[in-house]
């Protein structure tokens, strides 16, 4: 079983910035891509930002060059910068992670429970 924990949430006003980190814990072999969602009332959840594990990147449009992410391999944490946030920003935003339980074995998805991330004007 892996669990996925999130931390870093919270309110911040216009133009502000908050850090959510996630860290991956239990029994598996490695963790492969690992990302942040988000999910905002009414809406699908969707990608904000991947990155493998030899650090490549990729970010949705509406965030690029405002959050960055990053990740400590042998932590098994992933972390979301986020700066210059705005109100559609709000959002509950998720951990993911892609993780296999043995060498070349099957890949598996797993979510954190979510963060809430609240951007006042």
């Amino acid at each position: 079983q892996v669990q996925l924990v999130e931390s870093g949430g919270g309110l911040v006003q216009a133009g502000g910035s908050l850090r959510l980190s996630c860290a991956a814990s239990g029994s598996f072999f490695s963790a492969n891509a690992m990302a942040w969602y988000r999910q905002a009332p009414g809406k699908q959840r969707q990608l904000v930002a991947g990155i493998g594990r030899d650090g490549s990147t990729n970010y949705a449009d509406s965030v690029k060059g405002r959050f960055t992410i990053s990740r400590d391999n042998t932590k098994n944490t992933v972390n979301l910068q986020m700066n210059s946030l705005n109100p559609e920003d709000t959002a509950v935003y998720y951990c993911n992670a892609e993780v296999i339980h043995r060498f070349l074995g099957p890949k598996y998805n797993y979510w954190g429970q979510g963060t809430q991330v609240t951007v006042s004007s």
